[in-house]
C-alpha cells in the first residue's frame, strides 16, 4: 500500500510540475521516457539475475504450477476484452494491454505511453496501481470467496514481492513458491505480451 501511494504522489507532483511550466525544455522531450524504459528493463534484469533464491524456486518448480500464471494471463485478457465492450474509447487491443500489464504499472505504462499514446500510458498506471492495492485490501474477503489462488491471480505480477506478504499471511506459506513463480512468470512477459496486443489487436 505504502509504495503504491509513493508511486502516486510522484505521479502526481510530475502533472504538477508539467503544467507549471517550471521545468526546463529537455524534460519534456519524449524520447526521455524511452530511455527510462531501458533503464528500467536494466534494473529489472540485474535483480532477477543477481537473486540467488531463483535456482531454488525454480527446482521446487511443478509443471502443474505453471497452470496459475496460464490461468491469471486467460482471465486478465478475458475480463481487459469485457471491459472495452463498455468502454468505446478504448479497443479491444488496448485493453488487453493494459490488462496484460499484471500489475507491473511502472514498466506497462511506459510501454503502452510509447505505443498508444500519453492517455492510454495514464490508464495503463491507474488500472495496474489499484489492481495490487485492490489485492492488499481485499486479500482476505478474496480468499474467503474465491479460495487461495484467488490472491496470486489478483496480484499478477506483484505475487513475487509487494503482495507476497498478504498471500502467505491469508493463503499460507506452502502458496509461496506458486505466488514467487506466477510473479516471476508474469513479469517476464509484460515487455513481450504488452507490445504485441498493442500491434496485433489495435
Amino acid at each position: 500500500m505504502r509504495s503504491s501511494i509513493i508511486i502516486l504522489s510522484f505521479f502526481a507532483l510530475g502533472i504538477g510540475l508539467a503544467l507549471s511550466g517550471l521545468l526546463p525544455q529537455w524534460m519534456l522531450n519524449e524520447s526521455l521516457s524511452t530511455y527510462a524504459l531501458y533503464l528500467l528493463m536494466l534494473i529489472v534484469g540485474i535483480s532477477v539475475g543477481s537473486d540467488n533464491s531463483m535456482s531454488e524456486i525454480f527446482r521446487r518448480m511443478k509443471l502443474v504450477h505453471l497452470l496459475v500464471p496460464i490461468g491469471v494471463i486467460l482471465g486478465s485478457l478475458a475480463g481487459a476484452v469485457i471491459i472495452s465492450l463498455f468502454i468505446h474509447q478504448i479497443s479491444h487491443g488496448t485493453a488487453m494491454a493494459i490488462g496484460a500489464g499484471f500489475g507491473y504499472y511502472s514498466l506497462s505504462a511506459i510501454l503502452i505511453s510509447g505505443i498508444r499514446g500519453d492517455e492510454a500510458g495514464v490508464v495503463a498506471l491507474l488500472a495496474n496501481i489499484f489492481r495490487e492495492v485492490f489485492t492488499l485490501v481485499m486479500a482476505p474477503f478474496l480468499v474467503k470467496l474465491f479460495g487461495r489462488f484467488s490472491i496470486i491471480a489478483s496480484g499478477g505480477a506483484t505475487a513475487m514481492d509487494t503482495t507476497l506478504p498478504v498471500i502467505v499471511r491469508f493463503s499460507g506459506k506452502e502458496m509461496t513458491v506458486i505466488a514467487i513463480l506466477s510473479g516471476i512468470v508474469l513479469s517476464l512477459l509484460v515487455p513481450v505480451l504488452v507490445p504485441f496486443l498493442l500491434i496485433f489487436f489495435s
